[in-house]
């Protein structure tokens, strides 16, 4: 698995990157260089049209002002109403999983701050983008427009019905999580034709490809990711509904794992980690984390449910082992459990740092009591070593809540 320096693929707000705060155009150019060069192509994106798209593309342009210091950090950031704007990571890996065609049409569900549409629109003949909240639908077409990108075409509304005044389309890309793919854009693709999308929970979720043969989708799962809800008809079709009054974290004894890549089934964003296989069978199998390099990130996160409104307490506790650590060159590059907690907007309200952990350390038992913000409404876990190099494992980790 390639490794991310200095680079951090949260989707909140978990500051862990140093690129320096761009305040003019040549600043956000050299920042966005950076990224690209090390958060992009250094993470494993390669295809190179995608690779000049992001860097071409000024994020910074398409974030809220008090946002633009953090624009070329590898991480989601508020673009108010509740929505955010996707990691680059995230965006480049998405749409090189499309593979983009410069004759392609392609839909986009869920326009946000327009920044995906931005991306797609050097890379295909024409991007149709639809969203459901009129404020941000509003903005981003003035963005868009102002930028100068011409084949862009958007609208607000529902995007669970497509847009099928211009259908087919011969990709589609979801940027905001269904619980199943709406059948109006299955009839919508054309035959051949290539969907990214995120299926499942509101803090359980898979990303899939689809290709359309036969008129049937063909399902290839990606990896385990976190993005807002799909809103309007999709929630209303939901069965599944989140209980955050009652925090849970899935999979914390990591016992369930893909087999052929190691990865721990529930949590997202996994970078320098592998599910491995306890000496003694009655432990089963544990979360190691390992990296050789100061300043390249191993993380994992996972998304919990949780209402400060009716979680007073979050109580947290885990196993962890320690190898040889030795935290990296910066001084935010240590190894640590974060919980970061943020309100109804996806801004962050507060985070709370376990640690840091160094040299050798045999399986420990920690156990914290962590008062909720009342205005909190949900929370991520993030584990790994941050840029620290050394091993660093996992095992036993939950994360339950008292009420008020």
């Amino acid at each position: 698995m390639p490794a991310i320096r200095r680079s951090c693929l949260f989707v909140v707000m978990l500051c862990c990157a140093r690129w320096s705060v761009a305040q003019t155009d040549s600043a956000y150019t050299e920042a966005r260089n950076r990224l690209v060069d090390e958060g992009i192509a250094g993470a494993g994106v390669k295809d190179q049209r995608v690779i000049d798209a992001i860097r071409a593309t000024p994020r910074h342009e398409f974030v809220p002002a008090k946002q633009k210091k953090f624009a070329y950090y590898d991480m989601a950031l508020p673009i108010g109403h509740g929505q955010t704007i996707s990691p680059p990571f995230v965006v480049a890996s998405m749409t090189e999983k499309l593979e983009p065609k410069s004759t392609d049409k392609v839909l986009e569900i869920g326009t946000g701050s327009g920044y995906q549409a931005a991306v797609l629109s050097s890379l295909v003949s024409e991007v149709y983008s639809i969203e459901i909240v009129e404020p941000l639908g509003r903005r981003a077409a003035a963005t868009l427009k102002k930028l100068g990108y011409q084949n862009v075409f958007t609208k607000v509304g529902d995007g669970y019905q497509g847009w099928p005044e211009h259908a087919p389309f011969d990709k589609i890309i979801v940027t905001c999580s269904p619980e199943n793919v709406p059948q109006p854009l299955v009839d919508q693709l054309r035959e051949g034709g290539r969907m990214i999308v995120p299926l499942g929970e509101r803090y359980q979720q898979v990303l899939y490809l689809f290709t359309k043969e036969n008129g049937q989708l063909k399902k290839e799962a990606l990896e385990a990711t976190y993005f807002v809800p799909m809103t309007g008809k999709a929630e209303e079709l939901r069965q599944i509904k989140p209980d955050e009054a009652t925090p849970a974290l899935v999979n914390g004894d990591f016992e369930r794992f893909d087999p052929e890549k190691k990865l721990p089934e529930g949590w997202y964003y996994v970078r320098q980690a592998e599910v491995v296989a306890s000496d003694d069978k009655a432990q089963g199998h544990f979360l190691r984390f390992h990296n050789e390099t100061p300043g390249n990130i191993a993380l994992s996160l996972q998304a919990v449910g949780v209402d400060g409104r009716e979680v007073k307490t979050l109580h947290v506790s885990f196993r962890y082992r320690c190898d040889q650590l030795v935290s990296g060159p910066d001084e935010d590059q240590f190894a640590r459990v974060y919980v970061h907690f943020f309100g109804a907007d996806r801004a962050p309200i507060r985070q709370e740092v376990l640690g840091p952990w160094t040299g050798d350390v045999p399986w420990t038992k920690k156990t914290v009591d962590l008062v909720v913000p009342v205005s909190a409404r949900g929370a991520v876990i993030g584990i790994g070593l941050y840029g620290a190099t050394g091993t660093l494992e996992f095992d036993d980790f939950e994360v339950t809540g008292s009420r008020r």
